[in-house]
């Protein structure tokens, strides 16, 4: 199985390994086959007699990707990975890893992010990754809305879920700076050694390797990368500014609830 979980660099691997032994320690699994797949995405090979049980706790922990275009029916809501961007394109392309028999990607079209996120505003891609902190590898909650077979054309729209984590981020009025690439421990020590620890509130989880770091209030986001960026020189950084997107939007911070 592909689980839903990138690697930036093959040291990760042995990570991954490590974590899905801690993680199913007690059933009775083999382990075995820890690899990268095309986009480096990670797959493993589990059997044993609780196999079952451990592949429906990997699925709800972590998350599983389709491993071809026949298991993606429309309606279906999956996470992906925003591939590198083309800012002057009217399409987002997400990568939710499935590769047979050959790499298939989802695209999202710019009326439906300008729909979804900005009341429907005209702006081009560029605007709506700069206010939302769009970036390659961002992890994103998609629904799919149309498969074409034949064409092996998929399209689909920003899940609800993902819609309600964005409410929810903009509404705290706390700027987050999103890291991609690095582990919970590698982004606690770097905020150690750069003495920011009092500069955030928590550490949310996207995926294995991507965080969102939640500041307090006053805290700018953005100002935390060169200080923090020493430590994870292999990480890349984006962040979501909600006074950004609500001056955007027209809205006052104080009508917000």
């Amino acid at each position: 199985m592909t689980l839903l979980a990138k690697v930036y660099n093959n040291s990760q691997l042995k990570f991954v390994d490590e974590f899905l032994r801690s993680t199913l320690k007690g059933l009775d699994v083999a382990i075995s086959s820890v690899r990268v797949v095309p986009h480096r995405w990670v797959q493993v090979t589990v059997s044993g007699e609780d196999e079952k049980v451990a592949l429906r706790y990997l699925a709800d922990e972590i998350g599983l990707c389709p491993a071809s275009l026949d298991e993606i029916k429309r309606f279906s809501a999956v996470r992906g990975r925003i591939k590198a961007m083309n800012e002057n394109s009217d399409k987002l392309c997400v990568d939710i890893g499935a590769y047979m028999p050959e790499s298939i990607n989802v695209t999202i079209p710019v009326q439906r992010l300008q729909a979804q996120l900005l009341d429907g505003r005209k702006v081009a891609l560029k605007e709506i990754a700069e206010l939302y902190g769009f970036c390659e590898n961002l992890p994103l909650g998609i629904k799919i809305s149309n498969v074409d077979v034949e064409r092996k054309l998929i399209e689909a729209v920003v899940s609800e879920e993902q819609l309600i984590l964005y409410g929810k981020w903009t509404k705290s009025l706390l700027d987050r700076l999103i890291i991609l690439g690095a582990s919970l421990a590698e982004i606690g020590s770097a905020l150690r050694i750069a003495r920011c620890n009092r500069d955030v509130i928590n550490m949310e989880p996207l995926g294995l390797f991507e965080y969102a770091i939640v500041c307090k209030l006053g805290t700018d986001a953005r100002g935390l990368i060169p200080k923090i960026g020493r430590s994870l020189r292999n990480a890349s950084f984006t962040v979501f500014d909600p006074k950004k997107v609500l001056d955007f939007l027209g809205y006052s911070a104080g009508v917000i609830s």
